[in-house]
C-alpha cells in the first residue's frame, strides 16, 4: 500500500511539474498580450461604470449646471463673469469618486475574464471559450478635475460645457502577476446655452483663464 501511494505521489508530482512548466511557458509567451487584453477589459468596464454613475447623478438631480456655475450680470443684464461654486465642485468630486471606486472594486471576475478565443483566434473566436480570470486588487489613487469649454451654438449663442476628467490608478492580478496602470475618462456632466456675449474671463478657484472658443 505504501509503495502504491509513493508511486501515485511520484506520478502526481510529475504531472504537477509538467502543468507548472506549461503554465510558465504559456504565461511567458502570451504575457504582453494578456496584460493588454486585461487592461482593455478593466478600462472598458471602468468607463461604463463612470458614465453610468454620472448619468445617474444627473438623472437624480445631484449634478446641475446652475449649482456649479453662476453668472454675474451688470445693471443691463449683460453677463460680466462666470464663476465656479468651488464647494459644489469639491462635493461632486468626492461623491462621484466614492461611487466609482466602490463599483470598480466590486466588479465581478466573470465580467473581466479574458476568453481564450480572444487570445488564440481573435478573428474567429473573440469573446468565446473559457476565461482567464482577472482580479482587481486595489485602487491606489483616484482624482477628478473639472474642465470648461465654450463653442458656438448659433447666432449670438454659446454652448458652455463642463466636463469631469477622472483618473484612477488600478492594480490587477492576472495569471499570478500584478500589473498597475492608470485609467482616464472624460465625461460631460453639465451644459447650458448662453445667449448674448460671453465674458472674456471665466473665474475658477480664484484664478482666471481665457475660455476656449470655436469659430
Amino acid at each position: 500500500m505504501g509503495r502504491r501511494f509513493r508511486g501515485f505521489l511520484h506520478v502526481l508530482l510529475i504531472l504537477l511539474a509538467i502543468a507548472l512548466a506549461v503554465f510558465l511557458m504559456f504565461r511567458s509567451r502570451y504575457r504582453d498580450v494578456i496584460r493588454e487584453l486585461a487592461q482593455t477589459q478593466v478600462k472598458n468596464s471602468t468607463s461604463d461604470l463612470t458614465n453610468d454613475a454620472i448619468a445617474k447623478q444627473i438623472a437624480d438631480g445631484v449634478i446641475q449646471y446652475d449649482r456649479i456655475v453662476y453668472f454675474e450680470k451688470d445693471l443691463n443684464g449683460r453677463i460680466t463673469a462666470l464663476k465656479t461654486n468651488i464647494g459644489e465642485v469639491n462635493r461632486l468630486k468626492t461623491d462621484i469618486l466614492n461611487i466609482i471606486n466602490g463599483q470598480i472594486l466590486a466588479l465581478d471576475t466573470s465580467d473581466l475574464g479574458i476568453p481564450l478565443g480572444s487570445l488564440f483566434l481573435p478573428e474567429l473566436l473573440s469573446g468565446k471559450g473559457p476565461a482567464i480570470p482577472v482580479h482587481i486588487l486595489s485602487i491606489r489613487n483616484s482624482e477628478a478635475d473639472f474642465s470648461s469649454a465654450f463653442s458656438q451654438a448659433g447666432i449670438n449663442q454659446t454652448l458652455h460645457q463642463l466636463s469631469m476628467l477622472i483618473s484612477v490608478d488600478v492594480a490587477i492580478l492576472v495569471l499570478g502577476e500584478t500589473h498597475s496602470f492608470t485609467i482616464t475618462s472624460e465625461v460631460v456632466v453639465a451644459e447650458t446655452i448662453i445667449v448674448g456675449e460671453v465674458p472674456s474671463t471665466y473665474l475658477q478657484t480664484g484664478g482666471k483663464y481665457e475660455p476656449e472658443r470655436e469659430n
